[in-house]
C-alpha cells in the first residue's frame, strides 16, 4: 500500500452526526457573518464615502451574494468539510494552488481574529470610562491578553455547541437592532436628519467611483462569513435541500441589518464624529446621540465585546484546525500537528496561530501612521477581506471549470453568468486599483502571510525528499478541516 494510501486510512473517521436543520443553519449563518466587521468598521467606511456609508455595504452585499451563489452549486455537489480548498483542488488538481487557497482561508481568520481583538479594546476602553488613546499601550495589551484568552479557551479544547452558537448570535444581533431602534426613536424625538445620508465626501478628493469602491472592499468585511457554512454541510440534514434557501435568507437578514445600521449612523452622528476614535467607537456614540436619556451607551460596548469575542473565538477556532489539518496532510511540518495529550486539542497549531495573531496586532498599532492606530482596525479588516476576495475569485472559476464533473444527485445549479460576474467582481475588488493610498499596506500584510505559508510548505518538502525520500501532496483534500477531538465525552464532561 502507498504512503499516500496509508495516511489516508489513518485519517479515516466515522462520519459526523447530521443535527442541523433550516433554522439552525439559518441562525448559524446569521450568527457567522453579523459581529466584527459592522461593529469596527462603520466610521472607517463613513469616513471613505461620507453620508453616503450604506452604499458600500450595500455593494458588498451584493457581491457576496454572487458569489455565494457559486458557493451554493458547490457546496450542493459536493457536500463535504473543506469549502473552498476542496472546490480548488476538484477543479486544478494543482497542489501549490490548493495549498495557497487553504492558507489563505486560515490567514483570513487569523487576520478576523485580530481586528477582532482591536475592536474589543477599544469595547472595554468605552464600558469601563478607561478614555485610553487609540494605538496607545493600553488598547495594545488590552487587544494582546484578550487573544491570549482566546487562545486559552481554544487550547481548553471547545467543542460546536449549537444552544452556544444561538445565545452568542441573538448577542450579536441584538446589539446591531438596539442600533436600529434608536434611531427609529431618535427620528419619532426630532434627533436624526436623514439629509445626511445622501451627502458624499471623500477625504482625499478621489472620485465617486474610487472612494466607494475603495470603501465597499471595506465594507466586504462585514458581510463575509457566510463561505465558513460550507464547512458544516456533513452537519446539515439536507444540505442539498437547506443550503440554497437558508444561505440567500441568512444573507439577506444581514445585509438589510447593515444598511439599516449605516444609514442609522449618519443620520445620527456628523462623520466627523464617526471617523474620531477619541470620541468613541462610532455604534457608542449613534446610541448615546439617540437616546442620551437612556442607560443604552452603558450597556452597548459590552454587546459589542461579546459580539468580537464570538467573532474571535470562532475565526481562531478554525485557523488553528485549518494548520493542523495541513499538517497531517504532510504539506506543512508535523510539528503542527501535535495534539496535547490531556486536552486532546492541537497545541502547536494554536500557539503559532496565536503567535502570528499577535505580530499582527503589534504591527498595524505601531505602524499605522500618525493617526497613532485609527486606521489600525480598517487595515487588518481590509486584509482579510483581500485574502477572501482573492479565493472567492478562484471558487468562482472553480465552479466553471467543474461544469463538466457530473454527480449521480440532483444540486443547486447556478447561471453560468453569474458566476464570471462573480469572479470579474472579485478580482477587482481584490486589485490595488479599488484600494486608497493607505489601504495598500494590506498587500505588504497578506503577502507576508502567504509568503510565510510558501516557505513553511518548501520546508517540508525539502526536508520530506532529502530525508523521508517522499513527495508530499494533499492525501485526502475533503478530510482537510475535520474536527479535532476537544477532549469530551458524549455528556460533555472533560476527561
Amino acid at each position: 500500500m502507498s504512503q499516500t494510501a496509508g495516511r489516508t486510512e489513518e485519517r479515516q473517521q466515522p462520519e459526523l452526526k447530521r443535527v442541523m436543520g433550516p433554522k439552525l443553519l439559518l441562525l448559524f449563518i446569521v450568527g457567522d457573518i453579523l459581529g466584527t466587521g459592522v461593529y469596527a468598521l462603520t466610521g472607517q467606511v463613513a469616513g471613505e464615502v461620507g453620508g453616503a456609508a450604506w452604499l458600500p455595504f450595500l455593494l458588498a452585499f451584493v457581491v457576496a451574494t454572487i458569489t455565494a451563489f457559486s458557493y451554493l452549486e458547490l457546496v450542493t455537489k459536493y457536500p463535504s468539510a473543506a469549502g473552498a480548498a476542496l472546490y480548488t483542488h476538484k477543479a486544478f488538481g494543482i497542489h501549490l494552488l490548493t495549498f495557497v487557497v487553504a492558507f489563505m482561508v486560515m490567514s483570513s481568520g487569523i487576520t478576523s481574529a485580530s481586528t477582532a481583538s482591536n475592536a474589543f479594546a477599544g469595547f472595554v476602553s468605552d464600558g469601563f470610562g478607561l478614555a485610553l488613546p487609540t494605538g496607545g499601550d493600553g488598547r495594545l495589551l488590552i487587544a494582546l491578553g484578550f487573544m491570549a484568552l482566546v487562545a486559552l479557551v481554544n487550547f481548553r479544547g471547545v467543542g460546536e455547541s449549537v444552544r452556544a452558537n444561538v445565545v452568542l448570535s441573538l448577542v450579536e444581533l441584538s446589539g446591531l437592532l438596539l442600533v436600529i431602534f434608536v434611531g427609529l426613536w431618535a427620528t419619532t424625538q426630532g434627533r436624526a436628519d436623514f439629509s445626511r445620508v445622501v451627502v458624499f465626501e471623500s477625504a482625499d478628493d478621489k472620485s465617486v467611483f474610487l472612494a466607494v469602491t475603495a470603501a465597499t472592499t471595506l465594507a466586504f468585511f462585514a458581510m463575509v462569513g457566510f463561505e465558513d457554512s460550507v464547512n458544516m454541510a456533513e452537519e446539515c440534514k439536507n444540505p442539498v435541500r437547506d443550503f440554497p434557501r437558508t444561505m440567500l435568507t441568512g444573507l439577506s437578514i444581514t445585509g438589510a441589518i447593515y444598511v439599516l445600521v449605516a444609514i442609522t449612523a449618519v443620520a445620527l452622528v456628523p462623520v466627523g464624529d464617526l471617523v474620531d476614535d477619541s470620541k468613541g467607537s462610532a455604534l457608542t456614540q449613534v446610541v448615546a446621540a439617540g437616546a442620551p436619556n437612556l442607560p443604552f451607551d452603558t450597556i452597548f460596548p459590552f454587546i459589542g465585546m461579546f459580539a468580537v469575542a464570538n467573532s474571535a473565538l470562532i475565526n481562531m477556532l478554525m485557523a488553528s484546525r485549518l494548520l493542523y489539518g495541513m499538517s497531517n496532510q504532510g504539506v506543512l511540518p508535523r510539528a503542527f500537528g501535535q495534539v496535547h495529550p490531556f486536552r486532546r486539542t492541537p497545541w502547536v497549531s494554536i500557539l503559532v496561530t496565536t503567535a502570528i495573531s499577535f505580530a499582527l496586532i503589534v504591527y498595524v498599532v505601531r505602524q499605522s501612521g500618525t493617526e497613532s492606530g485609527t486606521n489600525a482596525i480598517a487595515l487588518l479588516g481590509g486584509t482579510t477581506s483581500l485574502l477572501l476576495l482573492v479565493v472567492f475569485t478562484i471558487v468562482n472559476i472553480a465552479l466553471l471549470v467543474l461544469r463538466r464533473d457530473r454527480v449521480d444527485h440532483q444540486h443547486f445549479r447556478t447561471r453560468t453568468w453569474l458566476a464570471v460576474l462573480g469572479a470579474l467582481t472579485c478580482a477587482y475588488l481584490a486589485g490595488p486599483w479599488a484600494r486608497s493610498a493607505e489601504q495598500q499596506e494590506q498587500y505588504v500584510i497578506a503577502g507576508a502571510l502567504v509568503g510565510l505559508g510558501i516557505v513553511l510548505s518548501f520546508v517540508t518538502w525539502l526536508y520530506n525528499r532529502s530525508v523521508r525520500h517522499r513527495q508530499i501532496a494533499f492525501s485526502d483534500v475533503s478530510r482537510l478541516e475535520d474536527e479535532v477531538d476537544d477532549g469530551s465525552d458524549d455528556d460533555g464532561r472533560s476527561r
